[in-house]
C-alpha cells in the first residue's frame, strides 16, 4: 500500500462508493489520502455507483465455454447483464472469457458464500476443530482459530472472493465492480460448471510386469 494510504482507508472508500479496490486506491493516492476528494474523483470518473447498479435486474448476458488447450479441463459459465446490447459488446465478451479462464485455473466450488449451506460450514468447522495442532488449547482460542481457518477456506473456494488469476491484486468481485462502473449495467455471475478429465473416476493402475507375463504363451 502506498505511503500514508492504509488498507483500512481503501476499504472504507470502497464500501462507501462501490468502486473497485484498485480504483479506490488510485483515487486516494491521487488525492493524497483525502477521502472526500477521492469520492468526488470517483464520481467524476463514473466509478462510484457500482453498488447501486448491482441491485438492478440482470436477465440478459452470455453463456460461454472454454476448453483448456490439452483438452483435459472444460468450463461452462453464465454471466448476466441487463441488456442484450451490452451482452454483445467486446468488453462484456472479454469479461466472460476471463471468468472462464479464471475458473479453469482456480477451480472454485461456489460463486458466492450465499450458495454455501450452514451444514457445509459447520462440517468444515468440526474437521478443523478436530485437528491435532489444536488439541489442549482453550476452547475460546480453538473457536477463534477455527473461525479464521474456515473463513479463509471459504474465501478460497468462492469464485468472487478469489484473487483474479490475471491480476492477483484484485478479486473477481473487484473485477465485476470495475466492469459495472465502466459498462453502466449490473453484472453478475449466475452459475458455472467445471469439468476435469477423469475427475471422480478410479484410475487404472497397470502392472507392466504382470501385463507382459500375461501376454506370454503358457509353458507346456
Amino acid at each position: 500500500m502506498s505511503a500514508n494510504i492504509s488498507a483500512t482507508l481503501v476499504k472504507e472508500l470502497r464500501d462507501e462508493t462501490g468502486a473497485g479496490m484498485m480504483d479506490a486506491k488510485k483515487a486516494l493516492v491521487e488525492t493524497k489520502g483525502d477521502k472526500e476528494k477521492a469520492k468526488e474523483l470517483l464520481r467524476q470518473k463514473g466509478l462510484a455507483s457500482a453498488d447501486k447498479k448491482s441491485g438492478r435486474i440482470a436477465a440478459e448476458g452470455l453463456i460461454n465455454s472454454y476448453i483448456h488447450f490439452n483438452g483435459k479441463i472444460g468450463v461452462l459459465v453464465e454471466v448476466n447483464c441487463e441488456t442484450d446490447f451490452v451482452a454483445r459488446t467486446d468488453d462484456f465478451k472479454e469479461l466472460v472469457h476471463d471468468i472462464c479462464l479464471h475458473i479453469a485455473s482456480s477451480n472454485p466450488e461456489f460463486v458466492t458464500r450465499d450458495e454455501i449451506s450452514n451444514e457445509y460450514i459447520e462440517n468444515e468447522k468440526r474437521i478443523e476443530a478436530g485437528k491435532d495442532d489444536l488439541k489442549g488449547k482453550p476452547a475460546e482460542i480453538i473457536e477463534k482459530i477455527v473461525d479464521g481457518r474456515v473463513n479463509k477456506m471459504l474465501a478460497q473456494r468462492c469464485l468472487t472472493e478469489q484473487a483474479f488469476v490475471k491480476n492477483p491484486d484484485i478479486t473477481v468481485e473487484d473485477l465485476i465492480k470495475e466492469k459495472i462502473a465502466k459498462i453502466g449495467e449490473n453484472i453478475r455471475i449466475r452459475r458455472f460448471v467445471r469439468y476435469e478429465l477423469g475427475e471422480g473416476l478410479e484410475k487404472r493402475k497397470d502392472n507392466l510386469a504382470e501385463e507382459v507375463q500375461a501376454q506370454m504363451p503358457a509353458k507346456q
